[in-house]
C-alpha cells in the first residue's frame, strides 16, 4: 500500500508502469498527517494539500525494487512526502 501526495501520482504510475505492475487500486482525495513531521492533508483552506493511494498485490520478488523506487522518490523531494506498506497475503481468490 502507498500513500503519496497528490503531487507524485504521475510518478507513482510511472513507477507502476515500469515495473509492470498492471493490478492495483487507487484512492483520490485521501487525508492524513504524517507520524514523524508531516502537516495534514485535509483539503481545507488551512491544510488544501490532499493524499492519494495505491494498493497493489505482488510477487515477492518485485517487493524490494518497488520499494527501493519509492525511497529514491522519497528522498528526492521529502517535503511531499510518499509512504509504502508491505503486507503478506495468505489468500486470494
Amino acid at each position: 500500500m502507498i500513500f503519496f501526495n497528490q503531487a507524485n501520482t504521475e510518478r507513482i504510475e510511472y513507477l507502476l508502469d515500469e515495473m509492470q505492475i498492471r493490478g492495483f487500486s487507487f484512492w483520490e482525495n485521501v487525508q492524513g498527517r504524517g507520524t514523524v513531521n508531516g502537516d495534514p492533508h485535509r483539503g481545507t483552506h488551512t491544510w488544501p494539500e490532499m493524499n492519494n493511494s495505491v494498493m497493489t498485490v505482488i510477487e515477492d520478488d518485485k517487493v524490494e525494487e518497488l520499494l527501493l523506487s519509492i525511497r529514491k522518490l522519497d528522498k528526492r523531494n521529502p517535503e511531499v512526502g510518499v509512504r509504502a506498506f508491505v503486507w503478506n497475503i495468505e489468500q486470494m481468490v
